[in-house]
């Protein structure tokens, strides 16, 4: 159990917006919304404070998050889901968990830390585009239901078995509701996070966001790399973004580096690969980053601009992915319908990634 003081919410965000991978939206409005609230200090719990039978939910908004700067949410985006979840289930949720613990979703449950409980752990560790690939779905954990608003105080709620029904049933309720929606997942307890989710992300988020923290000069790339416990993969200049030719979702950015190498990053919604000269050095689920090399602020994969000078860092994959073959192949690049672009293995069999430090 930790207390989170107001002052700490720029930390955070920052935070967050590195477990982004490039992905998972800006978290400055979301900050700013609940720097307003007058609930601070917030009291954040570990898996191991609550007993093990309480009962969860985690949210999220899913779809475009810029459009949550055209519609700003209100004091309490969640609630009608919330209500929702206990009619459908008959179960009132006691704590709250991030559905999404990176970018402005890793922020997400604090919205709700007037009524419940709100625990150090996430169904994802990192931004992962699909709800297909949620960890209590991707291990089969029965008995959960999915709630989206539909927009006009709408409801739908997807109760199925079948995680690839909850990722299409949920995109059209994001759809009908105009691109960005409140999405929230009930069904499980506290108990369930502790082998089905990824726990300790908001502390992880905290040391990550103080790494870009100094007095005077900014750190150097190899300090900043070693701050945040990651591999500096290269440094250099945009000089082409172009659409994957056999992907229309996926891009190409070549950046021609400082020591003369041609690195080449693959992204979707978030960054997938990062080559250099051909060979690939890093991919998802490893969490792998793009700073502008000039200012140190952390880019979403639209900051990749032609003639922007950039450093691609990679940090260590939240160590769930990397338990199983099964839920490896969730989020590797194959997972993304890319092909070609596996990393070297271990003796283990998996990708040679390590574990979260």
């Amino acid at each position: 159990m930790r207390t989170l003081e107001r002052h700490e919410l720029t930390t955070l965000g920052r935070g967050y917006g590195v477990l982004g991978s490039g992905g998972g939206g800006t978290t400055t409005m979301w900050q700013l919304i609940l720097a307003e609230s007058p609930l601070w200090p917030l009291t954040v719990f570990g898996v191991e404070d609550l007993p093990d039978e309480t009962p969860c939910v985690a949210v999220a908004f899913g779809g475009s998050t810029l459009l949550l700067g055209e519609r700003i949410p209100g004091d309490a985006p969640f609630a009608p889901l919330v209500d929702a979840a206990e009619r459908w289930t008959g179960v009132r949720a006691r704590a709250v968990c991030a559905l999404e613990g990176a970018g402005l979703n890793g922020l997400s449950p604090f919205s709700l830390a007037d009524e419940l409980a709100v625990v150090d752990a996430d169904l994802m560790g990192r931004a992962l585009p699909r709800l297909d690939q949620l960890t209590l779905f991707v291990d089969r954990v029965p008995g959960t239901v999915t709630i989206c608003s539909t927009g006009a105080d709408g409801v739908v709620v997807i109760d199925t078995a079948r995680a690839a029904d909850v990722e299409k049933l949920a995109r059209s309720a994001i759809v009908q509701a105009g691109g960005m929606s409140a999405v929230l997942v009930a069904g499980f307890t506290v108990g369930d996070l502790r082998e089905h989710a990824v726990t300790g992300g908001l502390d992880r988020a905290m040391r990550l966001g103080r790494a870009f923290e100094h007095d005077g000069a900014a750190p150097s790339l190899p300090e900043l790399a070693d701050a945040l416990a990651a591999r500096l993969l290269g440094v250099g200049r945009v000089m082409t973004v172009e659409t994957t030719p056999d992907d229309p979702f996926a891009s190409t950015i070549e950046i021609r580096a400082d020591d003369g190498a041609l690195l080449r990053v693959i992204a979707r919604s978030e960054t997938l690969a990062f080559m250099r000269d051909g060979q690939v050095e890093s991919v998802t689920p490893e969490i792998i980053v793009t700073v502008d090399s000039l200012s140190r602020s952390v880019l979403q994969v639209d900051g990749f601009t032609i003639g922007r000078h950039v450093a691609i860092l990679a940090l260590p994959a939240p160590e769930w992915w990397t338990q199983t073959p099964e839920r490896l192949a969730t989020v590797s690049p194959a997972a993304y319908g890319l092909s070609g672009l596996d990393g070297p293995c271990g003796s283990d069999g998996l990708p040679g990634m390590g574990g979260t430090p």
